[in-house]
């Protein structure tokens, strides 16, 4: 989904510069939205998201079964090298599918911080440094990741056969797995291990918060609105829209324009800088999985995203825009988990100091503390619940034997 053109003409039709979001971020702050800052908001709005259009890479994306068996795997510690190592490990539920520290722990130490996976499914690419480009394909990649699940997808695959539910509801999905003696029957049979997982995952967005609210009433010409947030965070918004530039890069009702950028986020200790989307173009396009790859379930490819994707050394050290939705307790932050508390993540926008590698695309703002406390105010009126039942959200209640069939 690509909010950029839509974004850019509201910006302009509020009279607010791309070059310094001037005019209409000056305005004082009362409790009177202009119809044009309404509309801004509106864009911003989870009720503006669009409908989740179907992953055509994917032929079992929106199919309930698939769904649940991706959830029964999601938490299976099976498919591990050391047998308790599941996807919930890192992508805890109750952390809002983070977990908490900088970087993964799983059998090793993960190179880079967990991110959410809640409404990855409108993102063209995962992973910080997009190196991969479907659900699917970045659902088999910490299988075989050392430091991750640390099994090989023969011992991934052989779960799915010997377990008499697993094998049913595959072969319901699938066909009959193909003979796994050959490379091409083991690479199909693990791609749509990843389509499973996929369709579980697909289900999991963000939940509307009390920002989703308070534009809710704006929209609806409620006057009762401006009880729904505070002063501080009605003026953390305004910033937001305004002055702290934030909505260059978190735009869209997933605040997030699923771009590559570098911010100038310093190494993690004792590492080298991460070049981020430059490598992670490469890997991408070198992935027998991607959207070019015989795997895609699609008749007639549609892969622009990819065949398009922007390379060259102005990647160097730029990682994806992260969702702002649902920061509360999901610290630290940034793509190797650098930065402690949101505030901090503020303080070093507001400072913008050079990058140790590549170029820093953020200017200082020369916001004062008190506005960084408004605009940290704010960001935490976008915590909401995720929006599935509460079962998709814990292992399944039942046992692999008794999944379902149909």
């Amino acid at each position: 989904m690509n909010t950029k053109p839509r974004f850019l003409a509201l910006l302009v039709a509020a009279g607010i510069s791309i070059a310094g979001l001037g005019p209409a971020a000056h305005s004082d702050l009362t409790t009177e939205w202009s119809k044009e800052e309404i509309e801004l908001l509106r864009s911003l709005w989870l009720g503006s998201l669009e409908p989740l259009l179907s992953d055509q890479s994917n032929a079992v994306a929106d199919n309930p079964l698939a769904a649940r068996f991706g959830h029964a795997l999601f938490f299976d510690v099976r498919l591990s090298g050391t047998g308790d190592i599941s996807c919930a490990t890192c992508h805890q539920p109750a952390r809002r599918f983070t977990d908490g520290l900088p970087k993964g722990v799983a059998i090793g130490v993960s190179k880079r911080n967990t991110p959410s996976i809640v409404g990855t499914a409108y993102s063209p690419w995962l992973y910080w440094d997009g190196r991969r480009d479907s659900q699917w394909s970045q659902a088999v990649s910490p299988l075989e990741d050392p430091n991750e699940h640390g099994t090989s997808r023969r011992d991934v695959v052989n779960v799915i056969i010997t377990d008499d539910a697993y094998h049913a509801t595959y072969e319901q999905l699938f066909g009959v797995p193909p003979g796994v003696s050959t490379h091409e029957g083991l690479d199909r049979t693990f791609a749509n291990i990843g389509k499973a997982i996929a369709a579980y995952e697909r289900m999991l967005m963000p939940g509307p918060s009390r920002f989703d609210d308070f534009v809710a009433a704006l929209v609806d010409g409620d006057m009762q609105a401006v009880d729904i947030l505070t002063a501080d965070e009605a003026a953390g918004l305004r910033l937001f829209i305004g002055d702290a530039q934030c909505i260059r890069c978190h735009n869209g009702p997933l605040l997030t324009n699923n771009e590559f950028h570098n911010t100038g986020v310093v190494a993690f200790p004792g590492e080298v800088p991460d070049k981020g989307r430059a490598d992670g173009i490469r890997l991408v396009r070198a992935d027998p999985y991607n959207c070019l790859g015989r795997f895609n379930d699609a008749a007639k490819r549609r892969c622009d995203e990819l065949v398009f994707a922007r390379t060259g050394a102005g990647l160097i050290g730029a990682v994806r825009t992260p969702s702002l939705r649902n920061l509360g307790g999901t610290e630290p932050f940034m793509h190797k988990g650098q930065i402690a508390a949101l505030h901090d993540v503020l303080e070093h926008y507001n400072e913008a100091p050079l990058a140790l590698i590549g170029h820093n695309e953020a200017e200082p703002l020369g916001l004062s503390d008190e506005q960084l406390e408004q605009l940290e105010a704010f960001l935490l009126t976008l915590d909401a619940p995720i929006a599935v039942a509460e079962k998709w959200l814990r292992a399944p209640d039942t046992t692999a034997a008794a999944l379902p069939r149909n």
